[in-house]
C-alpha cells in the first residue's frame, strides 16, 4: 500500500528531499511508525513530498508530478496555514475564493485521475500573542477546508480542534513553540490521530 504525505513545512519536517522515502522528523515519520506497528503483516510504501513554505497554489502547480504520477493508494493533505501566514503582514489576505479554487482543483484531480483515498487534515494555529490576529483570516479558511472535506475526503482529521483541546491540558507552546510548527509532542499527537483516521480506510 502506497501512502503519500503532502503539504507544507509541517509535513516536510526537514526531510531529505533527495529521497522521497525519507519522512523527515515530523508527524509523517511517527505516523508511519504507528501504522507499521498496527499492521505488522502489511507492506507499506511511505512517501513524503511536503515542501516547506507551500500554499495550496503550490500544491496545484506540482500536483501532476508529485501526486497523480505517483498513483498512491492513500494521499493525505495538510495545507493552508501559509495561505494565511504569508499574507499576515501584507495588509491584504489571500482571497478565500482563490484558496478554495486551488484546493478544490487538487482534490478533484485525485478523484478523477487516481483511485486514491483521501485523508484531509485541517490547518491549525495554536495561540501565541504574535499570531493571534491570524484568526480573522485563518478561521474562514478552516471552514473552507471542512466543507471540502465533507465533499471529497474519505476521512478527516480536525487538527485545529484537536490542538485547541490539547492546549487546555498543556500550554499551547508545549505542542508548537511558534504556534505553527509542532514540537515532537505535537507531531506525535498528530500521528496518533492520523492512525485513528487511517484505520477507517486501510
Amino acid at each position: 500500500m502506497k501512502i503519500l504525505f503532502q503539504g507544507d513545512s509541517i509535513t516536510d519536517a526537514s526531510r531529505d528531499r533527495s529521497d522521497y522515502h525519507n519522512l523527515g522528523n515530523g508527524y509523517a515519520k511517527f505516523a508511519a511508525q504507528l501504522i507499521r506497528e498496527a499492521y505488522p503483516d502489511r507492506a507499506f510504501e511511505f512517501i513524503n513530498l511536503g515542501i516547506s513554505g507551500n500554499k495550496a497554489e503550490d500544491l496545484k502547480a506540482r500536483w501532476q508530478t508529485d501526486c497523480i504520477d505517483i498513483q498512491p493508494d492513500i494521499v493525505s493533505i495538510l495545507i493552508g496555514v501559509n495561505d494565511t501566514w504569508h499574507f499576515a503582514d501584507k495588509g491584504a489576505w489571500m482571497p478565500n475564493e482563490y484558496f478554495e479554487s486551488c484546493y478544490r482543483d487538487i482534490l478533484t484531480q485525485v478523484k478523477t485521475k487516481t483511485k486514491a483515498k483521501i485523508i484531509l487534515l485541517e490547518q491549525f494555529l495554536l495561540y501565541t500573542p504574535d499570531k493571534a490576529h491570524y484568526r480573522v483570516d485563518l478561521d474562514p479558511k478552516i471552514q473552507i477546508t471542512r466543507a471540502l472535506a465533507r465533499e471529497f475526503a474519505d476521512v478527516f482529521v480536525p487538527l485545529d480542534g484537536i490542538f485547541a483541546a490539547a492546549s487546555v491540558e498543556k500550554e499551547p507552546t508545549y505542542w508548537a513553540p511558534d504556534g505553527v510548527h509542532p514540537s515532537e509532542a505535537g507531531a506525535m499527537l498528530i500521528a496518533k490521530h492520523y492512525l485513528k483516521a487511517i484505520k477507517k480506510i486501510i
